[in-house]
């Protein structure tokens, strides 16, 4: 624990904000910068990353049907380092190419579920799973497990942080390259449709979703549940312990605040789902978020495809955010 203690300590001080240069009230996006300048920079944060355009490979573990989904188990070669996990699922009966979803897990301190949340659920989200419930909506769905989680747990997060750190590895910059390279997969196979594509995510999966959604323009939709939230805020409210450690990017504040990331997912449709009593998304961070992408919607001339919507809740999906979500799917995907 106290390890863990030093490390938080060491980040808090590395990550102290810079309100002469950098102030909360900073524009979401540099006047003199485009938003591709700001990706390749976004990009260049995460660390020695593995060559974009080294080949995947995929191959089929096994195939299961369950209530009218196809449940495709798949181990994915896509960062040169290790296996990557992977469910793949999709209507029984479809026989078009399908708009797809790809689902990040969350984290709750519970390695060993990883992608398993995507088809058997848990008990902070609502039933059926998202596989299943996607389906439903006619959509395909991808989920790998992260970096420690489900069938790559059994090493502990802040081990494989260490290590990476000592190579010039980030540990998120390695789990957003993951997840970039299944993108790639999905785009790669004949039964998806490549101009509609979503991600979303709970928690640790909602910073995924619209990190992805920020570096690459082929996913077309973003849905954030449980974790958008400002940095700033985080470290003004002294609650940079409540996130775990691969949320932490070097030198990422000297560069970018949450909104400017989220900023370069614009004019694509976002919609973003907090809990009002929530923890790890501070209202006073959120607001400021919802100022400063209303504004930059508006200037992209879409300003009804940036949505935050408040639920009087916690750190969970409810009924109400589970219906908002698929609906809002409909509408853009």
């Amino acid at each position: 624990m106290e390890n863990v203690t030093l490390y938080l300590f060491a980040i808090l001080i590395f990550f102290a904000p810079l309100p002469e240069v950098f102030p909360q009230t900073q524009s979401p996006m540099k006047k003199t910068e485009n938003k591709e300048v700001q990706r390749k920079k976004l990009y260049q944060l995460l660390g020695r990353l593995p060559d974009r355009e080294r080949p995947i490979t995929a191959e089929l573990i096994s195939t299961e049907e369950k209530d009218g989904v196809i449940i495709e188990q798949l181990m994915l070669d896509i960062n040169g380092q290790e296996l990557v996990p992977a469910y793949f699922s999709k209507p029984k009966n479809a026989s078009d190419q399908l708009p797809v979803v790809l689902f990040n897990h969350s984290h709750f301190g519970q390695y060993e579920v990883g992608k398993n949340e995507f088809v058997k659920g848990r008990k902070e989200m609502q039933s059926p799973p998202y596989a299943f419930a996607l389906a439903k909506e006619g959509y395909a769905g991808l989920c790998i497990d992260s970096w420690g989680f489900g069938e790559r747990s059994g090493r502990a997060e802040l081990d494989i942080f260490k290590e990476m750190i000592w190579q010039g590895q980030v540990l998120f910059g390695m789990m957003v390259y993951d997840n970039l390279r299944a993108l790639d997969y999905l785009v790669s196979r004949d039964d998806i449709d490549q101009d509609r594509i979503a991600t979303m995510g709970m928690s640790m999966g909602s910073t995924m979703a619209w990190w992805l959604a920020a570096l690459d323009e082929r996913i077309k939709v973003c849905v954030d549940l449980n974790c958008l939230t400002d940095f700033h805020t985080l470290m003004e409210q002294g609650d940079l312990w409540l996130h775990g450690i691969y949320y932490y990017v070097p030198d990422l504040l000297n560069h970018f605040t949450t909104s400017s990331i989220n900023a370069l997912i614009s004019p694509r449709p976002h919609l973003g789902l907090a809990g009002e009593f929530d923890p790890l998304t501070h209202m006073e961070g959120l607001k400021i978020i919802d100022k400063n992408l209303q504004k930059v919607y508006e200037k992209d001339g879409a300003p009804d495809a940036w949505q935050l919507n408040i639920y009087p809740v916690a750190h969970e999906e409810t009924a109400e955010m589970r219906k908002d979500i698929l609906q809002f799917l409909r509408d853009w995907l």
